[in-house]
């Protein structure tokens, strides 16, 4: 038993996997740094100072206006629908679409082009008469030999 999964775990396809995995959520960080950090204050300034992860809805509770989503929540009983939070996951989450978009057009790119398949013969050779007859002939026109 041990022998199978020595060989399972050394397989090709279970290595790539970690590794993607391992790579995936260092990426995934270095994309919410590029949202959080980068992208979210200028669209926040372009809309006048709005900050989306302090965006939310209160369902339930006394909440003073202008209280942030973080002290909002150190209220007793207060009930918040977070849209904002919301909204920077849609943006994170299309960010990073368009980033491995991007990473696979670049690698599809970098990828030599497999070689065209040969065109099949135009003319085969009749294997009775030896006579050159179309590749699609059913029979040869020359020995009437059915092929």
């Amino acid at each position: 038993m041990l022998k199978e999964f020595k060989a399972f775990i050394l397989r090709g396809n279970v290595l790539d996997l970690a590794v993607a995995v391992v790579i995936g959520a260092a990426f995934g960080t270095i994309v919410t740094s590029l949202v959080n950090d980068i992208i979210m204050p200028p669209i926040g300034l372009l809309l006048h100072g709005v900050d989306f992860s302090n965006l939310y809805l209160v369902l339930k509770g006394d909440v003073p206006g202008g209280t942030a989503l973080a002290d909002a929540k150190k209220i007793k009983d207060v009930v918040t629908i977070n849209y904002g939070l919301f909204l920077n996951a849609i943006i994170n989450f299309l960010i990073v679409g368009a980033a491995i978009f991007m990473v696979v057009k670049a690698a599809n790119k970098a990828m030599p082009k497999p070689a065209p398949a040969p065109a099949p013969p135009a003319m085969k050779e009749c294997p009775f008469c030896c006579t050159q007859i179309p590749a699609a002939a059913k029979r040869c026109p020359s020995c009437t030999s059915s092929l």
